[in-house]
């Protein structure tokens, strides 16, 4: 049984920061979710836990040094990897931050690649055998690190939020999303996307899943959203 896409939570309240986190972390095959504050993300880690959060330091109201603090308290959460961010450079902030319970610390500005290897890193330690993984279905095949996707064998050529599209669908074959669901999952909940944008790339999708025949694996869910099979 494939595992789902690792999910990785970006908490960081400059969003031109937070985009490009996102991005580069969304097309090395992961699935993102952005918070631009503490309280924020404490709420979504108990909607839905992470498989890792990348944290920055300096947030509004509760602090990424706070909702680390909270969330190594709690014994569900505790084993949660969580790479914190600042521009504190000097020892004793970054003693601070690890003493916090963080599992790795990158100060700013740091190198998006090394941060991604870092996450990598972490994920091998929590959770082996999620890099590299393919997810499958009937006949199509989704390879999240070489992003390549095939069915019956045939390459499809898919743009990125097609790749990602296919990939939430994948992770949970059989499950309604509903437009909004699909939105926040991927493009981000910060992000203004009409609802209608969701059907043009659910039906460039479609087209390029049975380009080369076959039927149409998607199934429209009439006033609830798609669903894969």
């Amino acid at each position: 049984m494939t595992q789902a896409l690792p999910s990785v939570l970006v908490v960081e309240d400059e969003p031109a920061q937070r985009e490009v986190l996102a991005y580069n972390l969304s097309v090395q095959g992961f699935r993102v979710r952005e918070a631009d504050n503490g309280e924020e993300a404490l709420l979504m880690v108990a909607e839905e836990a992470p498989d890792l959060i990348v944290l920055d330091w300096m947030l509004p109201n509760v602090s990424g040094i706070e909702v680390c603090r909270r969330l190594k308290a709690r014994a569900e959460t505790r084993g949660l990897p969580i790479i914190m961010l600042s521009a504190r450079s000097e020892e004793v902030d970054l003693v601070r931050g690890l003493e916090t319970g963080a599992d790795d610390y990158m100060v700013k500005p740091y190198s998006v690649a090394e941060l991604v290897a870092r996450v990598r890193s972490q994920l091998r330690r929590t959770r082996p055998g999620s890099q590299g993984e393919v997810l499958e279905f009937a006949d199509i095949s989704l390879d999240s690190t070489t992003h390549r996707v095939t069915r019956a064998g045939q390459p499809v050529k898919l743009g990125p939020t097609e790749f990602r599209l296919l990939a939430t669908f994948m992770e949970k074959p059989g499950r309604v999303f509903s437009r909004e669901l699909l939105l926040d999952r991927v493009w981000g909940r910060d992000i203004y996307v009409d609802t209608r944008t969701v059907d043009v790339h659910v039906g460039r999708l479609r087209k390029a899943l049975c380009a080369h025949g076959g039927d149409d694996p998607l199934r429209t869910v009439r006033g609830a959203g798609y669903a894969l099979g």
